[in-house]
């Protein structure tokens, strides 16, 4: 998997990789992740606490009690109620959507999973998302797990995203290569 040189990707990444090791020690993996996940959805759905997380605004000490007043009323595990207040009191919280997503592709490596997205025109029905597992699965030589959007824009086809490497066969991406390919014979 290619390393971004971004510095916010990197604290993600150790931060992530320290949980994960942690979590994998206590195995505890499953319900750190479960939990992650849940806060995640939070910081999607809450636009307090989105802010929160992003604002510089907010002292080290003001995020760390939002997070511990948060801990106490979900009561997470030991662990990811932990790591969420150092995150805090390092001023990190700003990362924790980053953290999230890495400590997810963590666990799915330790089982064996390949995460991939898929973005179509439509809903998949059953049989599509079946045979595109399977497609996949083979390709990647993993179990495969899938996140599923829809995008009208894209008009037909699929972009499927695995890791880093994105195969795009929606009628759009075709549309925009035939006019250009007109454009240079014009």
């Amino acid at each position: 998997m290619a390393q971004s040189s971004s510095p916010v990707s990197g604290v993600a990444d150790r931060y992530a990789q320290s949980l994960f090791e942690l979590a994998r020690d206590d195995n505890a993996i499953e319900t750190v992740e479960s939990e992650l996940v849940s806060f995640g959805r939070l910081i999607d759905e809450s636009a307090d606490f989105r802010r929160l997380v992003e604002s510089p605004a907010f002292s080290s000490d003001a995020q760390l009690r939002a997070i511990e007043a948060i801990v106490a009323e979900t009561r997470p595990s030991q662990l990811t109620g932990n790591f969420l207040k150092v995150v805090a009191a390092n001023r990190r919280l700003f990362v924790l959507p980053g953290m999230i997503r890495r400590f997810r592709q963590l666990a799915a490596e330790h089982r064996g999973e390949v995460e991939v997205e898929v973005t179509s025109a439509h809903p998949l029905d059953d049989g599509q998302r079946r045979a595109l597992a399977e497609a996949v699965g083979s390709y990647a030589g993993k179990s495969v797990t899938m996140r599923e959007k829809v995008d009208p824009a894209i008009l037909g086809g699929l972009i499927v995203k695995i890791g880093s490497r994105q195969i795009d066969t929606s009628l759009r991406s075709k549309l925009n290569s035939l006019k250009l390919a007109l454009k240079e014979v014009g």
